[in-house]
């Protein structure tokens, strides 16, 4: 009887056999990462794997928010001047039109201040306190302090001063942001690159 041993074939390596340690097997190729946000989707609409200038942000405001939120800002601003303004208004004929111009023109244009000062010092105005919304910078979150503030508030109220022209395009400016996206910014949003966000 033979005692030799057998030679090893073709493919038969040392280690090859099935005592081969698991350290000694390939590995597999790590799984690849799923396309898109890492960050479990982009809850504002954004293009998949775009950098979205909001992570880390609050969320988006509510429309109805929003909505609310100008209307308590236009009545504590438009119910005292429009009083205030009354006595100066009694010289025209309001069928006419001109004292209800001369006394909206005032209104808005301390509406533009008002909301221009509160925003650039903390990015809300009262009724967006009340409805616990804000303002941010697009780009980093932060207060628009500055031209920011006021850019956005001049674009909001300043063009009603025209006739007609003027209203329709605030009509359209307050409705933009209903089919805006990602951010559902208004016009005057955009102009001032800004965003409403949720108050935290």
């Amino acid at each position: 009887m033979s005692t030799e041993q057998p030679r090893p074939g073709p493919g038969d390596e040392p280690g090859s056999g099935p005592d081969r340690s698991a350290s000694e097997l390939p590995k597999a190729p790590p799984p690849s990462e799923p396309p898109g946000d890492r960050y479990g989707g982009n809850p504002y609409g954004g293009a998949g794997g775009a950098a979205d200038p909001l992570a880390g942000m609050p969320p988006l405001a509510s429309l109805g928010r929003r909505l609310l939120a100008r209307i308590i800002d236009s009545l504590i601003v438009g119910i005292p001047v429009s009083l205030l303004t009354l006595p100066f208004m009694g010289e025209y004929e309001f069928d006419s039109g001109g004292g209800g111009y001369g006394q909206q023109a005032v209104v808005l244009l301390v509406y533009f201040v008002y909301e221009a000062l509160m925003l650039s010092a903390r990015g809300q105005t009262v009724g967006k306190m009340v409805m616990r919304v804000r303002v941010a910078m697009l780009d980093d979150g932060a207060v628009p302090r500055g031209n920011p503030a006021w850019t956005r508030a001049a674009v909001y109220a300043l063009p009603q001063l025209v006739p007609c022209i003027g209203f329709l395009f605030w009509l359209l400016n307050v409705l933009s942001c209903t089919w805006d996206r990602p951010y559902r910014q208004c016009l005057h949003d955009k102009a001032a690159r800004t965003v409403v966000v949720s108050a935290v």
